[in-house]
């Protein structure tokens, strides 16, 4: 039906055939359409995709047209485009057979796959398979088709294609940069930069899920490095020799569950299921998933309405099902609310879930001790102060009491798009530590650890540590100038904070920075929310910030310098050395902008960033450069630029 002279091979659920060193013979499956390779030079032609009818070949013609054609015009020789064929077909003769996605299931092919691991690699015995994929690595504009081995401490590579071998062994933690990247060439690849020299591996049917693996691969090998004890902390890698696929895959997924919801560490990812969600303030259902952990019935929609809604068990009081015709149920919570799932495939199983749950995670009611229960440290100057925004700060209340009465308040509050445009307009001042503790997941914490903070006050008075007296030597640099830390009411309080938390994790102990955000945080929050808020910014929001490495804020520096070349070329075309923006903005991270910004603005980056996260930082330090690239570019020196960024912000 068709001769093509320069086209690739694909196989489109499973409609394209694709065969090596195949000639049109009778021993061929006979089909009346056929699309044919072959090249001028040569007198073979590669039966490619047949149909049979003139429908379905026409349907295999046009996507060949575009997603394939434009990759071969880079191709100089004929030998060449052969090559990038007969790559893909033993790529697709792999693929049919189904073993590019080796199931751990299967232990005979495992066995096998590990027997060629060890033979090939001559690594040492103790180095764990923990599964293997068919691909394409790219070298040049050919692609060797091989095998990729994905082990506790190596990425390896092996092919054997018409006598040329290539062996590639690669130590996770020497690797520079690992990222998913298309071009004319490759369509879908996963580009591993390691010193210096790049990488290409394509042709992966699943390459989102072997990227999410060799990104943690790679996270870990750093984290043993780096951080032995936090690593041993982990049960899915306190034994190296115990990693499994399953296993990575269970964590990444728990991972993302717990950051997204903000939820303890604790927290597992149990089940998932499609479901509606009726919407009552839009009078809508939304399509989306239900995450159910040990402790939390959560739920984010996937149709673009951005609305998720976080219900912990200790708040469900009943599940009914209505109707079982829709597969529905309801979740009844405390303050006489409900959520009305539909639609939930195996509806049964996630009532009786919610049902063995929902009073395992109740917490009684504690009675803080006199000192955890003082109010926030605003409240005991604010009577002194007259606030100049007054009438802004009950037009900014009047909005949220609106907002709460259609989407709820507490934890079990909806947080949609209006959520985040109240957020970017202001919190008013007394909302402000109620939405930190919710945004934060901090209220959480606190619920469900009742009398800990004040156990850890009583613990840790009297004791003197390295970590005390550096907690001493900052009190007083602590917002000197603000009314609340020139007594010793706002004083005793940030020393309790911080000493509190040096004693409940004495591998951070106490870092610089850590004293002014805890001396913001006591200006809106009571002092036990204050404690909790200071758990979530350093253990969940910003690890590995507040310690003597600070190796979480140099990773997000690196980003930041990723995203400077990304968004600002002007900038990067001037100054080449983007290393000076990298310590300039190490403040910005630290403190959260708090300690270049005014008080009363940099309070509302708080707002920001206990909603969005380490994005919201990242948006505005590109802001502040943005805004003053003029004067950046005009700049002879870097201390002159120093100058523009200091007197900006």
């Amino acid at each position: 039906f068709y001769v093509v002279k320069n086209i690739n091979v694909l196989y489109v659920t499973g409609l394209l055939v694709g065969t090596l060193d195949t000639v049109l013979d009778s021993t061929s499956k006979v089909a009346p359409y056929r699309i044919l390779h072959h090249t001028p030079d040569s007198q073979v032609y590669w039966s490619i995709a047949c149909g049979v009818t003139k429908e379905e070949i026409v349907q295999h013609w046009d996507w060949l047209q575009q997603t394939i054609m434009r990759t071969l015009s880079v191709f100089d020789s004929s030998e060449d485009i052969t090559s990038f064929v007969q790559g893909k077909i033993r790529g697709l003769i792999a693929e049919e057979g189904k073993t590019s996605l080796v199931l751990e299931e299967d232990p005979e092919k495992f066995r096998e796959a590990l027997l060629r691991f060890e033979k090939w690699f001559e690594l040492p015995p103790k180095e764990k398979l923990v599964t293997y994929y068919s691909c394409s690595y790219w070298k040049g504009k050919v692609p060797c088709q091989g095998w990729l081995y994905l082990s506790t401490n190596f990425m390896c590579f092996y092919s054997y294609l018409l006598g040329a071998e290539v062996k590639l062994i690669i130590s996770w933690d020497e690797i520079w940069r690992l990222e998913k990247t298309s071009n004319v060439i490759l369509t879908e690849s996963i580009h591993v930069l390691v010193h210096g020299e790049d990488h290409y591996f394509s042709m992966l049917m699943h390459l989102n899920e072997t990227f999410v693996i060799m990104e943690q691969l790679a996270d870990y090998s750093i984290k043993r490095l780096f951080d032995k004890e936090a690593f041993q902390r982990e049960p899915a890698l306190s034994d190296p020799l115990q990693i499994t696929k399953r296993g990575l895959e269970a964590h990444a997924k728990s991972e993302q569950f717990r950051t997204f919801f903000r939820l303890p560490k604790e927290e597992n990812l149990l089940e998932v299921h499609e479901s509606f969600l009726w919407v009552p303030f839009s009078h809508f259902n939304t399509l989306g998933k239900i995450c159910l952990s040990e402790s939390y019935l959560c739920f984010a929609s996937q149709d673009g309405s951005q609305c998720h809604v976080i219900i912990p068990m200790r708040e469900v009081i009943n599940v009914e099902k209505p109707d079982s015709g829709n597969r529905a149920l309801t979740v009844c919570v405390r303050g006489k609310r409900a959520l009305r799932f539909s639609e939930v495939r195996d509806y049964q199983r996630l009532a009786n879930s919610i049902r063995s749950r929902c009073g395992i995670s109740a917490s009684p009611q504690h009675s803080a001790s006199s000192q955890c229960c003082r109010a926030c440290t605003i409240t005991l100057w604010c009577v002194l102060f007259v606030c100049v925004w007054q009438l802004k700060e009950k037009m900014k209340e009047q909005s949220w009491n609106i907002h709460f009465s259609e989407y709820g308040r507490g934890t079990s509050m909806f947080f949609t798009r209006k959520t985040r445009d109240l957020i970017v307009r202001g919190v008013p001042e007394a909302l402000r530590g109620e939405l930190w503790m919710l945004f934060s997941g901090a209220v959480n914490d606190m619920a469900t650890h009742p009398g800990y903070y004040s156990d850890l006050v009583e613990q840790s008075l009297g004791t003197s540590t390295l970590a005390t007296d550096e907690i001493e030597r900052d009190l007083h640099r602590s917002l000197p100038e603000h009314p609340a830390f020139q007594s010793d009411t706002g004083i005793s309080a940030l020393r309790r904070v911080l000493t509190a938390y040096a004693y409940r994790n004495p591998k951070i102990g106490y870092c610089q920075a850590m004293n002014i955000l805890t001396s913001v945080l006591l200006l809106y929050a009571k002092e036990e929310e204050a404690f909790w808020l200071l758990v979530a910014v350093c253990e969940r929001m910003l690890p590995d910030y507040f310690n003597r490495r600070i190796i979480g804020a140099l990773v997000d520096q690196a980003v930041f310098e990723d995203l400077i070349r990304e968004h600002l070329p002007q900038l990067v075309e001037n100054m080449t050395d983007l290393s000076f923006f990298s310590s300039v903005s190490l403040s910005w991270f630290l403190t959260l902008f708090i300690s270049v910004l005014p008080i009363e603005s940099a309070v509302n980056v708080v707002d920001c960033f206990f909603y969005d996260g380490i994005k919201a930082i990242l948006q505005l330090g590109l802001a502040v450069l943005d805004y003053n690239m003029g004067a950046l570019i005009s700049c002879h020196d870097d201390a002159e630029a120093v100058t523009i960024l200091n007197k900006f912000v």
